[in-house]
């Protein structure tokens, strides 16, 4: 598994409109498509850098703190290939 913590990937406007609950959920939903349309290419990303094809990808956005935490599940453990 492989854990990424994206921090203050929110803009200034973002923050804004996420005051009402409509706003929060439009840049949530819009945040995530934007992530979810690049999947295939940070799942290569990941393949690339640890040599383990991904077999799920999860991935919320805390509208809060401007925080991502995107979810790499791999087929096999990667903690086993650095030791």
């Amino acid at each position: 598994m492989v854990i990424v913590n994206l921090q203050g990937i929110l803009t200034p406007a973002e923050y804004r409109v996420c005051k009402t609950n409509e706003g929060l959920l439009n840049i949530k939903r819009t945040r995530s498509e934007l992530v979810e349309s690049g999947e295939k290419d940070l799942n290569q990303i990941i393949f690339d850098i640890t040599g383990i094809q991904v077999i799920s990808f999860h991935s919320d956005l805390s509208t809060v703190t401007g925080e991502r935490v995107i979810i790499f599940k791999l087929e096999s453990h990667f903690e086993k290939v650095l030791h």
